[in-house]
């Protein structure tokens, strides 16, 4: 069997790669970076996915299925054309591409932002929940799903999408250099992505609380309750996406796709600061904040979904890299 993992040098992308190498499939990667990857059975295109030609190459010499994991992910307004550009049109382009190929199974990984997860007509989140994207991203990946959609209702081509949870590697929970849990759990990582974004009144905010020193920070909103939502590890992201893949009663479906338990910042951020010896400064900012809790039911139901890493297993991971780090 031959895959084509697009987003093959991200962080979920590479796990994939790696997984389906491991068990003797043929796999061919397609990212705007190289991974550098030397396995026997592993090639590679390296381009963006709005290119045709490019596509087309991606696809060339048989590819049975296809895991559309490969997106452009941005808040910042000045993206807003590349985020099109890459997610949308990319997608139709590689779609065509997979139905003129005749690519058995097509995966596409969309998002939670779809609901979105942040303003939900109801909790916990399901499948059914009406879509109403409120960010650039979040129209995006539906648009995507609707392209994915139409292919799956005018071809033979299978089609699944799956939106993703929140992931992170365990490993980067603790490091303030790392995209998401940097900012989102450290202070002075935090003040510097408000800073970027120009959201002036929540730097100010934030510098304010700046201790002196290095420091954890519990985000709460501008009426004090504190943030909440599904952190979910690449290796249960992996599982999902193979059953995806290979479970016949995944066809023409979608899933939520992402840890059972949502987490609550407090006790998360309390057992952090035990591991770093770090202060904890909690921040009131403007906004509803985030707090959601989003179903795995269904994919737990129909695929044998169960996740493994729950976030206290991932966080005796992150406390062995943190203790490396500052030996």
């Amino acid at each position: 069997m031959t895959i084509l993992v697009t987003g093959s040098a991200g962080r979920v992308g590479w796990a994939v790669v790696s997984a389906l190498l491991a068990e003797g499939a043929t796999v061919r990667g397609f990212d705007l970076r190289s991974t550098g990857r030397q396995e026997e059975r592993y090639s590679e295109v390296v381009g963006t996915f709005d290119d045709a030609g490019k596509c087309a190459q991606a696809m060339a010499g048989g590819i049975d299925a296809v895991l559309h994991l490969g997106a452009f992910m941005s808040w910042k307004a000045e993206d807003r054309d590349r985020l099109f550009v890459a997610n949308v049109d990319g997608t139709r382009r590689l779609a065509e591409v997979a139905v003129s190929a005749s690519v058995e199974r097509f995966v596409f990984a969309s998002s939670g932002e779809v609901y979105p997860e942040n303003a939900p007509d109801s909790l916990p989140v399901v499948e059914d929940h009406p879509l109403r994207a409120n960010s650039t991203y979040g129209l995006t990946k539906l648009l995507g799903e609707e392209i994915v959609r139409f292919h799956g209702r005018t071809s033979a081509m299978e089609t699944v999408i799956l939106r993703f949870s929140h992931t992170q590697d365990a490993t980067e929970l603790l490091d303030p250099d790392s995209f998401f849990s940097g900012p989102r759990f450290f202070l002075r990582p935090r003040i510097r992505q408000q800073e970027g974004f120009g959201n002036d009144k929540v730097a100010a905010i934030l510098r304010a609380a700046d201790p002196g020193r290095d420091a954890h920070v519990l985000a709460r909103n501008e009426n004090g309750r504190p943030f909440r939502m599904h952190i979910t590890d690449t290796r249960d992201m992996l599982a999902g996406i193979l059953l995806a893949l290979r479970h016949p009663d995944a066809a023409g479906q979608s899933f939520n796709l992402g840890a059972t338990e949502p987490v609550d910042f407090p006790s998360l951020l309390q057992e952090m600061a035990k591991i770093t010896g770090l202060p904890v400064v909690t921040v009131d900012l403007p906004g509803a904040g985030v707090w959601y809790e989003t179903s795995n039911e269904k994919i737990r139901k129909t695929l044998g979904f169960e996740p493994q890493w729950t976030i206290n297993r991932m966080l005796e991971d992150a406390a062995t890299a943190w203790r490396k780090k500052t030996a």
